[in-house]
C-alpha cells in the first residue's frame, strides 16, 4: 500500500489568481484599445475591461465608476456628452468658474527683510480731525427733542372700578381689522 501512495504526485496548491493590473491602467488600455473619434460610454468600457482581464472583483462597477470619476477630476479624462476620451494635448487648458487671479507682481511679493505691516482693521476708516482746531462742545453732545429715543414702551391696561367688580374702560378689541362702518342713506323727500 506504501508503494501505491508514492505512485500518486502530492497535490499542487491552486494557482493564485492572474494579478490584475490598476483600474487607471485598464481604462486607458480600453479607450485606446475601442479607438472612438466621439469616445467611449462607460458600458463600453467595461465591456472591453471583461473581456480582455476575464475575471474581475465583485465590485467592478462600482470601482470603475470610482475611477472614471477621479480621472475625469483629475484631467487624465475628458467627458464629452456621457463619452470619456484622452484630453487633446493641443487644446488650451480649460478657465474654472469665476474671475482669475491677479498675476503676482516682484513688487507686491514679500521679500525676507521686509516687515509685514498689521492687518487693516475692518469696517470704514475714521475721518481725519484737524489736531488744531478747538474741541467744540456742539458736535460732543447731540441735539436731542427731550424724547427718548425708539418706540415708547406699550402702556398697562387702565381699569376701573364698577360695581360687582373690575372691567376695563374700554370695551375690548379683537383681532384683525374692524368691520366697516354701515352709513344709512336718508332719502329727501320728493316734492312734486
Amino acid at each position: 500500500m506504501a508503494a501505491e501512495q508514492s505512485n500518486n504526485p502530492p497535490p499542487q496548491p491552486p494557482l493564485p489568481p492572474p494579478t490584475l493590473p490598476l483600474y487607471p491602467e485598464m481604462i486607458m488600455a480600453a479607450i485606446e484599445a475601442l479607438n472612438d473619434e466621439s469616445g467611449s460610454n462607460k458600458s463600453a468600457i467595461s465591456r472591453q475591461i471583461e473581456a480582455t482581464y476575464g475575471e474581475l472583483p465583485a465590485a467592478h462597477t462600482t470601482l470603475l465608476s470610482h475611477h472614471l470619476n477621479k480621472m475625469k477630476q483629475g484631467g487624465q479624462l475628458v467627458m464629452v456628452k456621457n463619452n470619456y476620451m484622452k484630453p487633446d494635448p493641443n487644446a488650451p487648458p480649460r478657465r474654472g468658474r469665476g474671475r482669475p487671479p491677479k498675476p503676482k507682481t516682484a513688487s507686491s511679493l514679500p521679500t525676507a527683510d521686509a516687515v509685514a505691516s498689521p492687518p487693516r482693521p475692518r469696517g470704514r476708516p475714521p475721518k481725519a480731525r484737524d489736531p488744531f482746531a478747538p474741541p467744540s462742545e456742539a458736535k460732543a453732545k447731540p441735539a436731542s427733542s427731550g424724547r427718548p429715543r425708539g418706540r415708547p414702551p406699550k402702556k398697562a391696561k387702565v381699569e376701573s372700578a364698577v360695581e360687582g367688580g373690575v372691567t376695563s374702560a374700554a370695551p375690548a378689541r379683537g383681532r384683525g381689522r374692524p368691520p366697516k362702518v354701515k352709513q344709512e342713506v336718508v332719502a329727501a323727500p320728493v316734492e312734486c
